[in-house]
């Protein structure tokens, strides 16, 4: 999965500062339904993380039937948080 592909097809562009919040909104529920439907652990992980950074992702139980992938999704949270609080001290510049 392609970052840019992915906003692409959710968003109908890559720039998410162009999207509009009725957009945005949309997009988010498509995503949502995809992955409800998604068979291919992989590409759920995909989805569900790009719907973690936009702040609409369901809980990882909802998510992930399977444990390991669970676990992945919570080491990718902390790696975010540690991310931002290290965004939010400066230290990223």
């Amino acid at each position: 999965m392609e970052l840019d592909d992915q906003l692409r097809r959710y968003f109908g562009t890559d720039d998410l500062a162009a999207v509009t919040p009725a957009a945005m909104e949309a997009g988010v529920e498509k995503m949502l339904v995809d992955l409800g439907l998604e068979k291919d652990r992989a590409r759920c992980f995909g989805l569900w993380t790009l719907l973690h950074m936009l702040g609409s992702a369901p809980d990882l139980d909802v998510a992930f039937k399977e444990p390991e992938d669970r676990e992945a999704a919570r080491n990718f949270m902390d790696m975010v948080d540690k991310a931002q609080v290290g965004i939010d001290a400066g230290s990223f510049r």
